[in-house]
């Protein structure tokens, strides 16, 4: 539905005549918008950072999670570490190192796995398809489907629940911005698939329905299909295939990395690219109040630029409702980066809906993050 947004368009005190650009000397700004960074929006500047606080008590504190500390060895995907989850996602960390014994099928809606760490073999009704660090699996509801690992794994799981992934609209940019869909591939049904079919003995199928499992055994292998044809498949994307939409002066919002979308809740992905180049266009995330997403980090592999203390592995959770940006020590390169581009890669779940922690997450938390903004 088009939104008829109350009309303003106004100006107070010293202000610079572009968002992210140009900043009254000394000065630090905040965005205030709505609908994420898609509505209208305000340009506030602060004579110090807004996140200078002493002091943050209730249930709006920022968080962390170091999910590579969640090492159990799980054979299933419906056992994997609760996260994150609302009614419409279900964000899981699963570890294992042997083959699944059973296939999994999710009939509570579409399956992203993100790879981070392991290589293996997927094989589904469709065929197969290997595996790498930073890849993502997307698994069309309903999907039967199986994971051998020959090396150990570690998956992110996200599940849109009771709906689908779809890809954005690029808009101008056209559909072949961010990545080309040519990249994107579907199983094949080859030599290493007709050769797990063959495999003897009984089979169970777990299937996830409102949270629960219930198990069908077959005295046979039942990912023996012979041939498909249509326009839904599962797909594999490597984060190495991700070419970011750039400009030299002007820091544009996480909104334009989106890689997968959902009714609710958006992915998006941050992978390397060229530091802004003009002297006086922010080169790093702006101080912002997101008050209309929950926003969640999961850092993949690299140097995170605009956070300190973060790790691979670790995963960060912003609700709604409060002042954030970079951390004190990013904050220095405000205006000047010492390298040329970002090395980074992590994966960002925005929720419209508020998240809750699951028992998994609050075993790893790191209770110190919320003080990591400080100064002294």
């Amino acid at each position: 539905m088009a939104r008829n947004w109350i009309p303003v368009r106004g100006a107070q005190g010293d202000h610079s005549r572009q968002a992210h650009a140009d900043m009254p000397p000394g000065t630090f700004e905040r965005e205030i918008s709505k609908e994420g960074f898609f509505g209208p929006a305000a340009f506030i500047h602060h004579k110090r950072p807004p996140t200078g606080w002493t002091n943050f008590e209730g249930p709006l504190r920022p968080r962390a999670f170091d999910l590579a500390g969640l090492n159990a060895d799980e054979t299933s995907p419906w056992s994997a570490a609760d996260v994150l989850r609302n009614a419409a996602v279900e964000i899981g960390f699963w570890t294992f190192g042997a083959p699944m014994p059973a296939l999994a099928r999710n009939a509570d809606g579409d399956q992203l796995l993100f790879v981070h760490a392991g290589a293996g073999d997927l094989f589904c009704d469709y065929g197969h398809l290997t595996y790498r660090p930073g890849d993502y699996l997307y698994l069309p509801r309903g999907t039967m489907w199986r994971l051998a690992p020959s090396q150990p794994t570690a998956i992110l799981t996200i599940q849109a629940t009771n709906t689908h992934f779809t890809l954005p609209d690029r808009g101008l940019l056209g559909p072949h911005a961010f990545f080309d869909p040519a990249v994107l591939e579907t199983p094949a049904m080859d030599e290493a698939f007709r050769a797990h079919q063959d495999l003897a003995g009984d089979y169970r199928v777990e299937i996830k329905k409102r949270g629960q499992v219930s198990t069908v055994t077959y005295p046979y292998n039942p990912l023996d299909a012979v041939g498909w044809h249509g326009d839904l498949a599962p797909v594999r994307l490597n984060v190495a295939d991700l070419r970011p939409v750039t400009s030299h002066r002007y820091h544009l919002p996480p909104s334009v990395h989106t890689t997968f979308l959902s009714d609710r809740f958006v992915v998006c992905t941050f992978a390397p690219r060229p530091f802004e180049t003009d002297p006086g266009a922010l080169k790093v995330p702006f101080f912002h109040n997101n008050d209309d997403y929950e926003e969640v980090l999961f850092y993949h592999a690299g140097d995170f630029f605009s956070r300190d203390h973060i790790e691979a592995g670790m995963l960060t959770f912003h609700p709604s409702g409060f002042t954030h940006g970079p951390h004190p020590k990013a904050l220095k390169n405000m205006l000047a980066q010492p390298k040329t581009a970002t090395d980074e890669y992590a994966v960002m779940i925005d929720a419209r809906d508020p998240l809750e922690v699951g028992e998994g997450a609050e075993r790893v938390e790191n209770s110190a993050y919320v003080d990591s903004w400080k100064t002294a």
